[in-house]
């Protein structure tokens, strides 16, 4: 179904968007809007991208007019360290838009992603660059089937609810959702969002989980989030270990 960005402008008076029918990635057209002075709020979006970004420089499926894949462009008051704690924001922003426009409820797996029934429907990624957060959101929407390789693993809101969905009305519930968390994390600090996070995410206590970190692997339960955002996991032999990376996978 054609995207009509139009709709979602005359909604959103004063937000810069820009949209293509397609791009390599929209974090490398946010950044060039950055450069340019845009706005905090501005966003670069694409129905399709050939060289999305996803963590640890995987790329992101992008399927022509079927999801949202759009960079926002963030000048907000908070430091460089709380940004997993921004990272968190968003995640949770996503979340609450997904619940309102589609009824569907997504486990939060720290720190960026959100599944429903185990299968990944939504990434996150933050960088810091000269002063600027760049916040790329890709959220399968109406994609009815994947690559064989991502199949058993990833899985959108059309084959979660039986039903299409308006990526409009989506695409203006996160603006709304994400402008209320960043609010949130900048008149209220990180505890209200981290207190969020921990009730909305399976993985934050209780989860037997791996993941490789500074080329050693860490199993163990998780136990809880760091004041920053991090996850500590207790391992068997007693010890807490602090995670600074994503990568985490339940065992």
């Amino acid at each position: 179904m054609k995207f009509d960005i139009e709709r979602v402008r005359e909604a959103s008076p004063g937000r810069r968007i820009d949209w293509l029918d397609s791009t390599e990635s929209t974090m490398q057209d946010a950044w060039a809007a950055a450069l340019c002075d845009a706005a905090s709020g501005s966003l670069a979006g694409a129905e399709q991208q050939t060289a999305g970004q996803g963590r640890h420089g995987r790329n992101w499926h992008s399927a022509a007019g079927e999801g949202l894949y759009f960079t926002l462009i963030l000048r907000v008051n908070v430091d460089p360290v709380e940004l997993p704690v921004l990272t968190i924001a968003l995640g949770l922003a996503v979340a609450e838009a997904v619940r309102v426009h589609s009824g569907l409820v997504c486990d939060l797996k720290w720190p960026n992603d959100l599944l429903i029934n185990g299968k990944k429907v939504c990434g996150i990624l933050s960088e810091f660059q000269d002063g600027v957060i760049l916040a790329g959101i890709g959220l399968n929407v109406n994609q009815t089937a994947f690559p064989e390789e991502l199949a058993t693993i990833a899985s959108s809101l059309r084959m979660e609810a039986g039903g299409e969905f308006s990526r409009e009305a989506l695409l203006l519930g996160l603006l709304e959702e994400v402008d209320k968390h960043v609010a949130l994390l900048e008149s209220q600090g990180k505890k209200p969002l981290l207190d969020l996070f921990t009730h909305g995410s399976s993985y934050v206590r209780g989860k037997r989980v791996e993941v490789e970190q500074s080329g050693r692997m860490i199993r163990g339960v998780t136990d809880g989030l760091s004041d920053f955002g991090f996850l500590f996991v207790r391992q068997t032999d007693g010890e807490r270990v602090l995670i600074l990376a994503g990568g985490l996978k339940a065992i």
